[in-house]
This record gives C-alpha cells, sequence and structure tokens, in this order.
C-alpha cells in the first residue's frame, strides 16, 4: 500500500497505537508470508488448496459487505464457481473453468438483488482472479515457482517500503478521498523498492535480467498500489475501515491481498500474452 503519513497527537496515544498495530502487522506477516512460501514451494495441490481457501475469505468478506439479506445465497453460488473454477484449473482444464465461472456469474447475477448485482459479480471475479492468477502462474513447471517468488518480492517489498516511507517522509497525500493517509512519498518509495527487489529476485532465481523486468517489476508495482486504492474505495463505498478483523494489525483477508489480487492478474495477462497458457511464468520473467 502507498505510504501513509500519521496525524499529530499531543497525547502520544497515536503513536502507542501505531507501535502496536505495526507489531500486530510484524506478527501476523511472520505467520502468513512463510505459509505462502511453503505452498509455492511444494506447488500443485497444495498450492491450489492454499490460495481457494484464500479467495473464498475475500469472497466472504466482499458479499459481507456488498449484500444484505441475499448473502447466503450468493455466496453459495459464488463459493461453488470459485471453487469449480480452481479444480478445473489445477487439472489443466482452462476453457472448462472459464464456463464454469462463467455459469457462476450468471447464477448470481439472477439471485442478487437489483441494487447490490454488479457488486456482487464484482467480487466473484475479484475473488476467482485471486486464485486463478496463481495457479496460472504456478502451473508452468520450469518457471512457476520463480514467477511467484518474483511478484511475491515486488508486492511485499512495494508495500512494506511505502508503509515506511510515508511515515518517515510524509509530505501531499496521494489520494485522501479514498485513502486519507496514503502519500506521494510513500508511494514513490514503495515503487522504488518493488522495481530493485524485482531485479534482484530475478538475478537471483536465475532467470535473468534485462530491460523488460525492470519494465515489470515497475509495472506491478504501480498495479499493487492501484490494487490497494481499489479495495479503499470499496470499503469507502460502503463506509468500512476493514474487510474484516481476521487477520490482526491488517484487517482482513481483502485487506492484506488487495495489491497481490491486482499486480497477480497484471502479470497473469502479461504471461498469457507473451508466453501462451502452456508457458505463462516463462512469458513473465524470459524476454
Amino acid at each position: 500500500m502507498a505510504g501513509a503519513q500519521p496525524a499529530k497527537d499531543p497525547t502520544g496515544l497515536s503513536i502507542l497505537t501505531g507501535r502496536s498495530n505495526l507489531a500486530l502487522r510484524v506478527i501476523s506477516s511472520l505467520v502468513l508470508a512463510p505459509a505462502a512460501l511453503a505452498a509455492a514451494w511444494v506447488g500443485g495441490i497444495p498450492f491450489a488448496l492454499f490460495w481457494s481457501a484464500a479467495a473464498l475469505i475475500v469472497l466472504w468478506e466482499w458479499q459481507s459487505l456488498v449484500t444484505t439479506r441475499d448473502r447466503n445465497a450468493v455466496l453459495a453460488i459464488g463459493a461453488a464457481a470459485l471453487l469449480g473454477a480452481a479444480v478445473l484449473l489445477t487439472i489443466g482444464w482452462p476453457g472448462t473453468a472459464t464456463a464454469f465461472f462463467v455459469l457462476g456469474l450468471l447464477g448470481m447475477a439472477a439471485i442478487a438483488s437489483r441494487a447490490r448485482r454488479r457488486w456482487c459479480v464484482t467480487g466473484l471475479a475479484y475473488a476467482t482472479v485471486a486464485v486463478a492468477a496463481p495457479i496460472l502462474l504456478r502451473k508452468d513447471v520450469e518457471f512457476g515457482f520463480a514467477a511467484i517468488i518474483f511478484l511475491f518480492v515486488v508486492v511485499w517489498l512495494t508495500d512494506i517500503a511505502a508503509y515506511f516511507a510515508g511515515r518517515a517522509i510524509g509530505g501531499p497525500k496521494l489520494m485522501p478521498e479514498v485513502s486519507p493517509k496514503k502519500t506521494w512519498a510513500g508511494a514513490v518509495g514503495g515503487t522504488l523498492a518493488g522495481v530493485v527487489g524485482g531485479v534482484l529476485a530475478a538475478r537471483q532465481l536465475g532467470v535473468g535480467v534485462s530491460l523488460a523486468t525492470a519494465l515489470i517489476a515497475l509495472g506491478l508495482s504501480i498495479v499493487s498500489q492501484a490494487g490497494d486504492l481499489f479495495e479503499s474505495w470499496v470499503k469507502r463505498c460502503f463506509h468500512t475501515k476493514d474487510a474484516s478483523t481476521l487477520i490482526p494489525g491488517h484487517g482482513g483477508a481483502m485487506d492484506r491481498l488487495d495489491g497481490f489480487v491486482a499486480a497477480a492478474f497484471a502479470a497473469a495477462v502479461v504471461g498469457l500474452a507473451h508466453g501462451g497458457l502452456s508457458h505463462p511464468a516463462r512469458g513473465l520473467l524470459v524476454w
């Protein structure tokens, strides 16, 4: 996320609260990051299960945010469509997975209230991206693991550097009407860290480094921050600060994965366009 500029508080309570929140964020990250890395290393069904679980939580948070009395029915159809698409992608049937997902969208649109229909189907698409993009990239046997690690490094360093740069430097706000604490300093600091980290990660992973590598890292860093702002905008539309309280210090899965979902989608699009359906990770990394 783009960095935050803390408000002045003569009592010092905001400083204590900020430190407590930072400690919770660090502890949560120390639990979640190794789990994500382990799933990426193993790949296959465990990887698909990990991201399916994350996507289901995202779907639950989104629909809990936007739906009213029809939430259970909307969630049931959405979960079935999401899991079906994930299974079909895992076993190598992307066309059937797409058809299954479209049927889910149509079913959800049919039962959702007219006032919230667009929000409901958007939520299913968003949650499905959270599982489909990582699965597509990881399925590339030769470069799948490297692509996921590259993506993690860019998104995580962007988020971390933006947080600290924004707090340390402050300055003009990035988009105060959407996220009042994010600053331009945080956005620039996060982008620089994401690009440097992505280039170094590509070199360490042995996939080679070129100008394209840096440009892709740059694009993914920017997209991840845009994803953060998008999720903030959605919550603001429904007057909610956090998607849930599931993850201490982070809010919910949506709050934690907002930048990753956007960046993973962009990475999958680039990979598929350059490497085709059989080698999306290679298409992302090798130029």
